[in-house]
């Protein structure tokens, strides 16, 4: 259990939500917002998938890096964000469905690094599939 430094941290994170481009052009929707931890979902389209009609592994880093990385947003004060520093992504079984799942926890917070973890599920007619697994640390930067 984490306790956030902002009490307003589920409204700052709604608003850098919609003010994140590339979230919202691939499609990704947060469900769950909790203090060091973030779930969501995406609808599967074309876009999203590679040659072989898989979810593509760059979607799936970059979902991995979204719920890592507002999780890990959760904890800072309200005059700091957070950046990637590092990413590894384990990918354990293609990606196949109409949806993705995406879940990232805060591990450890840190003064000056967050260390989360992530899990990308492929939901394919009602059966969850774990897709990649996601290592991530974030450096805590302050706001001038």
């Amino acid at each position: 259990m984490f306790t956030p430094k902002d009490p307003n941290f589920k409204e700052r994170i709604q608003h850098k939500m919609l003010a994140n481009n590339f979230m919202q052009y691939i499609g990704f929707k947060a469900t769950q917002i909790e203090a060091g931890k973030i779930s969501g979902e995406l609808i599967l389209e074309e876009h999203h998938l590679q040659q072989s009609k898989f979810l593509h592994g760059g979607v799936t880093a970059t979902l991995a890096d979204l719920v890592g990385g507002f999780a890990s947003f959760t904890l800072v004060k309200d005059n700091q964000t957070v950046v990637t520093s590092d990413l590894k992504i384990s990918y354990l079984n293609p990606g196949i469905g109409q949806k993705v799942l995406a879940k990232g926890w805060v591990i450890k917070a840190g003064n000056t690094l967050h260390f989360a973890e992530a899990e990308i599920i492929c939901v394919n007619n009602g059966t969850e599939t774990l897709v990649a697994k996601g290592y991530l640390t974030f450096a805590v930067v302050n706001i001038p």
